[in-house]
């Protein structure tokens, strides 16, 4: 009983850590799920509920009894309910700052990722300089790429928010891609956080939706492709997330946001120097998150076993 309990709370603390990074267009869910040991329980307990909604879809009702028992509850309601808290909990204050210190917020979230890089690539399990090659190549195409990202606008069509609910539940399942950032970088993030903060539930819905249906396309593909191809694909997350860095230190527009003083949306991706009086606050926000998520990964490297079997990956 009291063993159950604890593995309860445990999964709901699991779940916060992952909520706060996903809401955060930094370090991704997925990376988390990795760091903590528990990626491949992951994919398969989202694989087994897309099972389920697919027979309850197809009117199999003499197979969801058994796919029901052999769901694995007592890891995804705490799992999920600590998320849920962790994005209920966290979506005002990250709509305000977004706001109020965009160019700081562009600090925290560079360093988080920047450091994310380095976590990733030591997930490799034989590095060579032919992958190496592959995450600066692709890299280099998604900085190119995000030069091109429209400005965020304040009004998302529930269409548009569940098209990207589909595309950014994706990425918060793969390590080292952030959904929130993926949110960023198509304009809808301020959206998708301000209908959180202020609880509108035809966007919540619409997101939700895309997410739910997202799940259910793609955990198989991802699951797949991370087993059968871990260290090729790692590279490839190493380089979106070094190509991400390009909106997310702190140009003179910062991250890109809704101003609330204003119509116009801020752009954060092209390439400028704010004064160096206004860079000192995100230079130490940028250090600090880089230097906590090192620690973090360095504990949960410091529990041995070899680089596949951290990132959660069956051997």
């Amino acid at each position: 009983m009291w063993g159950r309990a604890n593995e309860t709370v445990r999964h709901a603390a699991r779940g916060v850590l992952m909520g706060a990074a996903d809401v955060v267009p930094g370090v991704s869910g997925g990376t988390v799920a990795l760091l903590l040991g528990i990626y491949t329980r992951l994919i398969d307990t989202v694989r087994a509920g897309a099972g389920v909604v697919g027979t309850l879809l197809r009117g199999r009702w003499s197979e969801m009894g058994d796919r029901l028992r052999s769901f694995d509850w007592w890891f995804a309601v705490p799992l999920v309910a600590g998320i849920v808290v962790a994005v209920a909990a966290l979506a005002s204050v990250i709509d305000e700052l977004l706001v109020d210190e965009p160019e700081a917020m562009a600090g925290l979230f560079f360093g988080l990722v920047a450091a994310s890089v380095v976590v990733a690539w030591n997930l490799v399990d034989k590095p060579s300089a032919g992958l190496a090659v592959t995450a600066l190549a692709v890299g280099g195409l998604f900085f190119w790429l995000l030069g091109l990202q429209s400005a965020p606008v304040a009004d998302q069509t529930e269409i548009a928010l569940f098209g990207s609910g589909i595309v950014a539940v994706c990425a918060m399942l793969l390590p080292g891609i952030s959904g929130s950032f993926i949110l960023l970088m198509m304009g809808v993030y301020p959206a998708a956080i301000a209908a959180v903060d202020d609880w509108v539930w035809g966007d919540l819905a619409a997101l939700a939706a895309g997410a739910a249906l997202g799940l259910a396309l793609f955990s198989n593909v991802i699951g797949s492709v991370l087993n059968r191809w871990p260290d090729p694909t790692l590279a490839v997350m190493v380089g979106l997330l070094l190509g991400s860095l390009r909106v997310l230190w702190p140009w003179p527009a910062g991250v890109g946001v809704i101003s609330r003083h204003a119509e116009e949306a801020i752009d954060g991706t092209g390439l400028g120097w704010a004064p160096a009086a206004d860079l000192w606050l995100p230079a130490i926000l940028a250090i600090a998150a880089a230097s906590l998520v090192l620690v973090l990964a360095a504990m949960a490297a410091g529990q041995g076993g070899s680089a596949r079997s951290r990132r959660g990956l069956r051997e």
